[in-house]
C-alpha cells in the first residue's frame, strides 16, 4: 500500500512524525535531506516512537528508553528486543509517499546467522536464563557466532520478563508467564535452552562446569550470568508458611493465590520490590502495611524528599508505614499469623513479602574466581573475567565509564545491556561497555525513570517541586551530575539520557 504522507516543507532536519498507512503506523523521519520510514511504535510496550527523541540518528522511546536507528529500524539499546521494521519512503515533487507491504508489522526480527559447527565447532555456554543471559545469546548470533550455545538457568521455564512480576502481574492477580521469547524462537536460532540445570562448581583451567546432577559441560567460552538471590530476614519464624520472597514466577503464583483469601499482608522493605509489590497489592483488597528501617521509603537511591512524597501517595491509597522499625520475629503456630517489630508491637498478617534486597548468586564461584567482598565478579571495560570467561548483569562489577568508580547495578535493562555487549566480546567483535544504568517504577500516578548511578551524592537539585509529583532530580557529586531521577517527565528524561551519555551535562 502507497500513501501520501506528508509535504516535503513540513519537515526539517531532525523531525519526525508519526503517520498511519494502511492500519500500520509509521514514524517518518527527515535526516541530512532524506526521508525514512520505520515502525512506529516501539517494540517494548508498545510506546509511540513520535514522543519521544531524536538525536543522531537515533529514536529514544519516552517509556523506557529503548533506542532504534531511524534510518534502518535496527535496535540499538534494550529493553526491546526486535528491530523496526523498514519501509520504503519517496519524494515525488513535494510529496512524501510511504510503500508499507502487504501484511508488513510494526518490528522485526534483528539478523541473525545460522548455526554452522563445521566451520566453527566452538561451544559457549551461558549460565543464567535472566535479563544478561538471554541477550547474550541474542547477541551471539547477532555478532557472527556460528559455534554451539548451551544457554544454562535453573529454573524449568525459559527466559522471561522479571520485572512484570511485581509491576503488572501482581495488580493484576496473573500468574502468566511472561516470557521474553517462544520455545519455537531459541530452536529457530539454534540456542540450546536448558532448564533446571542448576551449575554447582566451575573449573577455569580445565574449561568445565559442574551441574547439580554431577554432570560436566566443556566451554570455549564462557559467560557468568546468574543473576540475584532474595535475602532472607535472619529472624526467628522466617521459616513459617506464607511468608514469600518475590523472585520466580513460583513465588508470584503463591502470593497471588494467598492474595486471594487475606484480609491483611506486611511487606518488609521500602525499595523497589517492597513498594512495587505494596502498590499493587492496595487495589486488591488487602490491608497493606510497609515495614522499613529508613525514615522514607526508597531514601537510599533517590533521598528522603523523593521518598516522602512516595510515603504520602502510597497512604492516600490505604497503605500503612512503620518506618525506623525493624523486625523482630515472625509469629504462628506453622503458618505467619502477626509480625512483632523491635518496638514491641505486632502486625496481623496473612502472608509476608520480603523485600530486603538480593545479592550475587555467585557461591559455586569461591573455589574458582577471585570475587569481592559482596559476591561480585570483577570484569575489565570489555566485561571480560578473564581470558575466556565473561561476565554481566547483577553479578558483574564494573568501571563506571563516566567517574571511574567500580560498581555493581542490579537493574533489568543494564543486565540486558551489558549481555548484548558480552555477546559481542565474545564473539571477537571488540566492544567497549559504554552504557547508561536506567530503571523505571511506576506506582499510582508517580512515573519515575533514573539514569545514571550514584550510591552517594552531595546534593539533590530540584527543577520543579516533588510534592507536585512532576520534577527533575539531579544528584551532584563533587561538582557533576551523576544520576537524574524524572516523575512525569518521559521526554525530558529521555532527551537528559542523550545528553548524560554524551558528558553534556552541565555542571
Amino acid at each position: 500500500m502507497e500513501e501520501v504522507v506528508a509535504k516535503v516543507d513540513e519537515f526539517e532536519d531532525g523531525d519526525m512524525r508519526e503517520v498511519e498507512v494502511g492500519d500500520v503506523t509509521v514514524l517518518l523521519v527527515r535526516l541530512e535531506g532524506q526521508f525514512y520510514a520505520v515502525g512506529g511504535e516501539c517494540t517494548h510496550f508498545g510506546a509511540p516512537l513520535a514522543d519521544g527523541v531524536i538525536h543522531n540518528g537515533s529514536v529514544r522511546c519516552p517509556w523506557h528508553q529503548a533506542c532504534f536507528d531511524a534510518t534502518s529500524g535496527e535496535l540499538e539499546e534494550p529493553p526491546a528486543l526486535d528491530a523496526l521494521s523498514k519501509f520504503k519512503a519517496r519524494v515525488e515533487a513535494d510529496e512524501v509517499i510511504v510503500t508499507v507491504p502487504d501484511g508488513a508489522k510494526n518490528e522485526s526480527l534483528p539478523d541473525m546467522v545460522e548455526q554452522d559447527l563445521e566451520g566453527d565447532g566452538r561451544v559457549f555456554v551461558i549460565i543464567g536464563g535472566g535479563a544478561a543471559g538471554h541477550s547474550a545469546a541474542e547477541s551471539l548470533r547477532q555478532s557472527g557466532f556460528q559455534g554451539e550455545i548451551k544457554l544454562l538457568t535453573a529454573g524449568d521455564h525459559p527466559p522471561y520478563d522479571r520485572t512484570q512480576l511485581s509491576k503488572y502481574n501482581m495488580a493484576n492477580d496473573s500468574d502468566r508467564l511472561p516470557a521474553l521469547r517462544s520455545e519455537e524462537f531459541y530452536e529457530e536460532a539454534d540456542v540450546q535452552l536448558l532448564t533446571g540445570q542448576e551449575v554447582t562448581g566451575l573449573e577455569v583451567d580445565g574449561k568445565k562446569v559442574t551441574l547439580s546432577d554431577g554432570q560436566t559441560l566443556n566451554y570455549d567460552r564462557l559467560l557468568i550470568a546468574t543473576g540475584a538471590s532474595p535475602n532472607e530476614l535472619p529472624v526467628p519464624g522466617k521459616e513459617l508458611e506464607n511468608v514469600f520472597t518475590l523472585r520466580e514466577p513460583e513465588d508470584l503464583k503463591k502470593i497471588n493465590q494467598k492474595a486471594e483469601s487475606s484480609a491483611n499482608v506486611t511487606i518488609i522493605g521500602s525499595s523497589f520490590i517492597g513498594m512495587e509489590a505494596a502498590s499493587s497489592l492496595s487495589g486488591r483488597d488487602l490491608d497493606v502495611t510497609v515495614v522499613s528501617l529508613t525514615k522514607a521509603p526508597f531514601e537510599n537511591v533517590l533521598g528522603e524528599k523523593i521518598g516522602e512524597v512516595y510515603q504520602a501517595t502510597h497512604s492516600e491509597n490505604g497503605v500503612n508505614f512503620e518506618m525506623e522499625s525493624s523486625v523482630k520475629s515472625f509469629k504462628g503456630n506453622g503458618v505467619i499469623e502477626e509480625v512483632e517489630l523491635e518496638s514491641g508491637k505486632t502486625i496481623p498478617s496473612d502472608f509476608v513479602i520480603m523485600g530486603v534486597g538480593v545479592r550475587p548468586a555467585t557461591g559455586f564461584l569461591k573455589d574458582s574466581l577471585e570475587l569481592n567482598e559482596d559476591g561480585g565478579v570483577p570484569v575489565d571495560e570489555h566485561l571480560r573475567v578473564t581470558e575466556d570467561i565473561y561476565a554481566a548483569g547483577d553479578v558483574a562489577s564494573f568501571r563506571d565509564w563516566r567517574t571511574d568508580d567500580e560498581i555493581r547495578v542490579e537493574h533489568w535493562r543494564l543486565a540486558q545491556q551489558q549481555g548484548r555487549v558480552a555477546g559481542k566480546n565474545m564473539a571477537g567483535q571488540a566492544t567497549k561497555f559504554r552504557s547508561l544504568p536506567l530503571f523505571w517504577t511506576n506506582q499510582f500516578d508517580i512515573y519515575l525513570r533514573y539514569v545514571g548511578y550514584a550510591d552517594d551524592w552531595d546534593e539533590i537539585v530540584f527543577d520543579g517541586d516533588p510534592s507536585s509529583k512532576e520534577f527533575i532530580a539531579y544528584y551532584v557529586s563533587d561538582g557533576e551530575v551523576v544520576a537524574i531521577a524524572g516523575s512525569n517527565s518521559n521526554l525530558e528524561m529521555a532527551a537528559l539520557a542523550e545528553l548524560m551519555e554524551e558528558g553534556q551535562i552541565p555542571d
